[in-house]
């Protein structure tokens, strides 16, 4: 006799999914720089792929305003602008308050210890100057903090805006007085969440971004500086 089984669908990631997975680093890093033009032929090359799942990821970066398509030109990876950083951070700091507030009435022990690991990590980061290990530890304690509110809406919103935010974050970041401020702020987050106090974490987050903003301004601002003549 046959049992009843639940039936499981077994799912494959699309190829062109995969070459966005692929691509989004190297918009972020600023490998593929800001304001030029995608090196198709390139990356076909370097990933092994043809021209038609590569197109359609482009597609999907361009809806998520990493590049900008362009008829008979192309596709151009978009540069970061002020007025961007400041519609955009306000927005992404009240969201990210706001997944604060939830994930305080919502967080469990196993997903406070995992914070926890995730800030001594991030710290170690620090303290040996491991940018990059630093800045993608941050982004998962972010992200921890995010499906703690248990809220898909929030989630979606947040991460739509922070993956916009994301390549002036990296490569604005840091100063050595703002990187010892980031990890101060991380302190009082990761102390706020496991005290459960909702309202000092939403407060702390805020600020966090906004110190972000800032620090991402002041970035693009030094950026457009015209040069000196020599």
């Amino acid at each position: 006799m046959m049992q009843n089984l639940t039936p499981h669908a077994i799912t494959r990631k699309s190829l062109h999914q995969e070459l966005v997975d692929r691509l989004q680093p190297l918009i972020i890093s600023g490998e593929l720089i800001p304001g030029t033009k995608v090196p198709e032929k390139m990356l076909c090359t370097r990933f092994g792929v043809s021209r038609t799942p590569l197109r359609e990821a482009l597609k999907v970066l361009a809806s998520d305003g990493l590049v900008r398509l362009e008829p008979n030109r192309g596709a151009w990876v978009t540069s970061v602008t002020v007025g961007e950083v400041e519609e955009v951070f306000p927005v992404l700091g009240a969201l990210e308050a706001l997944s604060g507030e939830l994930a305080c009435k919502c967080v469990t022990s196993d997903e406070t210890d995992a914070v926890r690991k995730l800030h001594a990590q991030m710290i170690k980061s620090y303290e040996t100057r491991d940018l990059d290990t630093y800045f993608a530890i941050n982004q998962k304690i972010h992200r921890a903090i995010l499906l703690a509110a248990r809220n898909d809406t929030l989630t979606t919103s947040c991460q739509a805006l922070s993956l916009r935010m994301q390549r002036a974050r990296y490569l604005a970041n840091m100063t050595e007085g703002r990187w010892y401020a980031a990890v101060q702020e991380h302190e009082n987050i990761l102390k706020f969440l496991i005290d459960k106090d909702g309202k000092s974490l939403a407060r702390t987050l805020l600020d966090h971004m906004d110190a972000k903003r800032a620090s991402v301004i002041q970035w693009l601002e030094m950026q457009n500086e015209p040069s000196e003549p020599v």
